[in-house]
């Protein structure tokens, strides 16, 4: 057999390809992708006045990972920050030790679901492997229509008034020095 040499372009082509099935398919690629994303990070901003929309109920049943049942109706007139995410979500992944700090800082201010479709099995392996400490909750029944999304991250900041004074689907800097401000002057308010 007459073997012929493969063009540099073809063997291009292939690493190519490779790499990307490498980011794409690997835990190397979680990697990249959430470190990417953590980069790619911005403060939030809020939704202007004219445009916040107050919740259309209340009535939006939760659980915990210890089985306690949650209602969004206990939490009304507070400051309530909700986060949809999964542990397969790099964006997700991202965000999650900024929003460890903000959580360790506002805890005992403000009201904190995080919200995950996964088994709480899964969820307390995450969170001990990357060190969060985070209320984490299961949906019972269906989130009001203004916090309903078919993309994670997504994430909503209700104000005492019951209106979404912020809604960012995607990563986020909840840590940053301007969403703490923004909360530091809701509590004031």
């Amino acid at each position: 057999m007459n073997w012929k040499t493969p063009k540099k372009t073809t063997i291009q082509n292939i690493a190519f390809i490779v790499f990307l099935g490498l980011l794409l398919f690997s835990p190397m690629g979680t990697f990249v992708k959430v470190h990417l994303s953590r980069l790619l990070a911005f403060s939030p901003t809020t939704i202007p006045a004219s445009e916040q929309k107050k919740l259309s109920t209340y009535q939006w049943q939760l659980v915990d990972a210890n089985g306690k049942a949650a209602s969004l109706e206990e939490f009304k007139g507070k400051i309530i920050f909700v986060n949809f995410w999964a542990t397969w979500c790099p964006p997700c992944i991202a965000e999650m030790p900024g929003m460890q700090k903000l959580y360790a800082d506002y805890q005992d201010k403000i009201v904190f679901l995080f919200v995950t479709t996964d088994s709480f099995e899964r969820v307390n392996a995450f969170l001990v492997k990357e060190n969060l400490h985070l209320p984490i909750f299961q949906s019972v029944s269906n989130p009001p229509l203004e916090m309903e999304s078919s993309t994670i991250p997504a994430t909503y900041l209700i104000d005492q008034q019951t209106k979404v004074v912020l809604a960012k689907i995607g990563t986020a800097d909840w840590n940053s020095d301007s969403f703490r401000k923004k909360l530091d002057q809701m509590l004031k308010n």
